[in-house]
């Protein structure tokens, strides 16, 4: 039975698809790998959502529910994070360690193509890995959604720390603070799937976008004519001395 939360993700999917097309025209114009991570990101998290939304418009289907662990637990916030390790780490570091996520997650993915699905589990209109039938595959997402969150919430917390020092960097304190609740709450949401409770990450992925996007927007709008540029370096905590 659909209920009225199940139509969240409609309008997370089309947030993150304008949140995605304003970072990227910021990637244009700034250049920078971390720029591209993150609009990619954000799309890619629009695309966990697009298929929660069609599963409650067309209802459940294999191939949507693939692709949604696939965009949802097993990639979710993992290109944002990656972002940040190309903003605040060496090029080459942060090259070795794409290599190593990106093979995580294509090994998952490969496997959560193929587990066979136990059809007996699947609920109309309601996304939950409880009907695959090798549930080893979950044990991937875990150490994938760590990653991301020592970098991408971890990123925003050292920010917020370092900027909560000066009245002068006050707001981009807190955009970070913002930014860390934002990036939190859909791992919060992932976890409450686990447990049967999807509708709680329909929410906690509209809430949590929501909260970075403000974050960003109070980063990025109160840039000077100053030589430092934080509409790039200060989203998800690059310190500028």
């Amino acid at each position: 039975m659909r209920h009225p939360v199940h139509f969240i993700p409609i309008a997370t999917t089309i947030f993150a698809v304008i949140f995605a097309a304003m970072v990227y025209r910021r990637y244009q114009q700034k250049r920078g790998l971390h720029l591209l991570w993150w609009a990619g990101g954000i799309f890619i998290y629009g695309v966990g959502t697009l298929t929660e939304a069609m599963t409650t418009l067309l209802g459940w289907q294999e191939w949507i529910f693939r692709a949604w662990y696939i965009s949802g637990a097993l990639m979710g916030g993992a290109p944002l994070a990656q972002g940040t390790v190309y903003l605040l780490m060496k090029r080459k570091t942060a090259d070795r360690l794409t290599i190593a996520l990106v093979a995580t997650i294509a090994t998952a993915a490969v496997f959560a193509l193929l587990t066979p699905i136990r059809y007996e589990l699947v609920e109309p209109y309601r996304l939950s890995g409880k009907v695959m039938e090798w549930q080893w595959v979950r044990l991937f997402s875990p150490f994938i959604n760590i990653y991301a969150f020592i970098f991408l919430v971890g990123g925003a917390v050292y920010s917020a720390y370092r900027f909560k020092k000066s009245p002068k960097t006050h707001y981009r304190y807190v955009g970070n603070v913002f930014i860390a609740i934002g990036a939190l709450l859909p791992g919060i949401g992932g976890t409450a799937t686990r447990f049967g409770y999807v509708e709680v990450l329909y929410i906690t992925e509209f809430v949590g976008l929501s909260l970075i996007f403000l974050g960003y927007r109070i980063i990025t709008g109160r840039k000077t004519g100053a030589a430092v540029d934080i509409e790039t370096a200060q989203v998800v905590g690059k310190p500028v001395a």
